[in-house]
């Protein structure tokens, strides 16, 4: 008998916010500026609506908003079109290429909790809304901090992006995991809630570092203790509205809820 079965057997991390990267701060601030580029100004709020998802599918649903219509129509006298959404892309992704490993550094503490996850059988895999290309310097730079995951899903690899559930079937396809009830998907965003309970997984937000927070590493030193408690309470509470099953302070805490969850499936 296979006593996983009753168990957690794999973890499925994002990246950006989640596990490197903290506030997702290389993403937000290089569609900022690609999207200045065309003349849109969105807010850096506006912007991080719609994280976590491909990054052609944010440029979609962010010009797809009345604000994000009208930008358009004022800058270039036209509405936008799938020739727009790709010249909008092509310019992201050499920007974000020449800046993101200098971003994204392994948040404090997920070395340490993804060992002890290893050293109790749970498989590390990972989905993301960056392109193949994009992750190749920070798989690099994950590694040589000390973090190392299994797997990585890419949108363009898969043929499919969030919230589908494919990147996570995708996972438990290479690592022979199943059922959906033993896999939690950890994310820092609304749609990575929504990938993991499409996928039949548990899904669980993280608060520290987070996009839904909100806060770059530098900001949130700064913050008070109380500054802090509240910001966790509202980005919690989206959290939850959004479905999560869980909410953690940081991927610190989460083999104590690996335990939890390992009861609730016996």
């Amino acid at each position: 008998m296979n006593t996983k079965v009753h168990s957690v057997q794999m973890i499925v991390f994002d990246w950006a916010g989640t596990t490197v990267d903290f506030g997702s701060r290389a993403p937000l601030q290089i569609f900022e500026k690609t999207f200045q580029h065309f003349g849109l100004e969105f807010t850096l709020e506006e912007i991080a609506g719609p994280m976590g998802m491909e990054k052609k599918d944010h440029i979609r649903t962010l010009l797809s908003t009345e604000e994000g219509t009208t930008f358009w129509k004022n800058t270039q006298n036209r509405d936008w079109d799938e020739n727009d959404v790709e010249r909008i892309y092509d310019l992201f992704e050499a920007n974000l290429k020449m800046v993101v490993q200098d971003y994204s550094h392994v948040i404090e503490g997920v070395p340490e909790a993804v060992q002890k996850l290893r050293e109790s059988g749970v498989k590390i895999g990972s989905t993301t809304g960056y392109s193949s290309e994009i992750m190749k310097p920070i798989l690099e730079q994950a590694r040589r901090e000390g973090y190392e995951v299994d797997c990585c899903v890419t949108p363009d690899v898969c043929g499919f992006s969030r919230p589908k559930p494919f990147m996570v079937f995708e996972c438990m396809k290479r690592l022979q995991v199943y059922p959906p009830k033993n896999v939690i998907k950890v994310g820092d965003t609304l749609v990575d809630i929504a990938e993991g309970k499409n996928a039949g997984a548990w899904s669980v937000g993280v608060l520290t570092g987070s996009s839904v927070l909100g806060f770059s590493k530098e900001q949130y030193d700064k913050l008070s203790s109380g500054e802090r408690w509240y910001a966790k309470q509202v980005a919690q509470q989206k959290f939850f509205e959004a479905g999560a099953d869980f909410v953690i302070d940081s991927i610190a805490d989460l083999p104590e809820l690996v335990k939890k969850i390992d009861e609730k499936l016996r």
